[in-house]
């Protein structure tokens, strides 16, 4: 199978090295930063290119890992192509591909970063195709890849990538602004790393909601109020706390 990678970013990356594993031949990467495309074209042994009339129009697979406003630009490009087309976006519609004959969505639900490798066995894999033959298509290639494979259409799969913004993208940055308050006084973020993990541990065997520990389910207002005074000076992080224990003492 010829691949032509649109992007070159964390997504882009993990696919497409893990596509090349599977015996895939990565025939091009496309960036619009030249050097960002050479390096991942040289770990797939693959052609580099900042031009997307550059495009090779025989490829059997094009996989746009690109932003998701860049997305109706690139596929634009690929009209006429016969092989299949697939972005990798949890926010994106497959309607914006319609316009092409063969055309579905990848969506890998995890967070990738160029720096750590990826066991993509323990990724799930959403697919959704614009026919029955892709829906074949997307199915085998998911399943080479080795993940669990999930049909889910735009509506669920925007659901999807909205509930991993809160599981994922907003709970990483709760950590940062925990780190901000260590610095603030010459504490070390390494303490916090058992807590963190075990906090994860539990959710691997429960629901979130039963495993909820801290001062906000336990309705203990006088360490609310003792943290939110260590927080004089910081509106922001007030509001922030604030916001989140009342949160959790609605759920209480």
């Amino acid at each position: 199978m010829k691949v032509v990678c649109i992007g070159s970013g964390n997504v882009a990356t993990h696919l497409a090295v893990a596509l090349k594993a599977t015996g895939a031949n990565i025939i091009q990467v496309w960036s619009k930063s030249l050097d960002n495309a050479v390096v991942l074209a040289a770990a797939t042994n693959a052609e580099a290119i900042s031009e997307l009339s550059d495009i090779d129009v025989s490829a059997d697979l094009y996989l746009i890992a690109v932003k998701d406003d860049a997305i109706p630009v690139v596929s634009a490009v690929l009209d006429g192509v016969r092989g299949l087309v697939v972005h990798t976006s949890g926010a994106t519609d497959i309607n914006v591909l319609a316009a092409l004959k063969n055309y579905g969505v990848l969506y890998p639900l995890q967070t990738f970063s160029k720096s750590r490798n990826i066991e993509f066995a323990n990724v799930p894999l959403c697919i959704e195709a614009g026919s029955v033959t892709v829906s074949e298509q997307l199915k085998e290639i998911a399943g080479q890849l080795g993940g669990a494979v999930y049909e889910v259409d735009s509506g669920k799969r925007k659901i999807l990538h909205l509930s991993a913004v809160f599981a994922c993208n907003f709970v990483n940055h709760l950590y940062a602004l925990g780190n901000d308050v260590l610095n603030d006084h010459n504490l070390d973020f390494e303490m916090l790393r058992p807590l963190i993990m075990e906090t994860a541990e539990k959710v691997q065997k429960d629901l979130p909601g039963n495993v909820q520990t801290g001062p906000a389910i336990r309705n203990d207002d006088q360490t609310i109020f003792k943290h939110l005074d260590l927080l004089k000076g910081k509106p922001q992080l007030q509001e922030i706390y604030q916001t989140l224990s009342n949160s959790i003492k609605k759920t209480n």
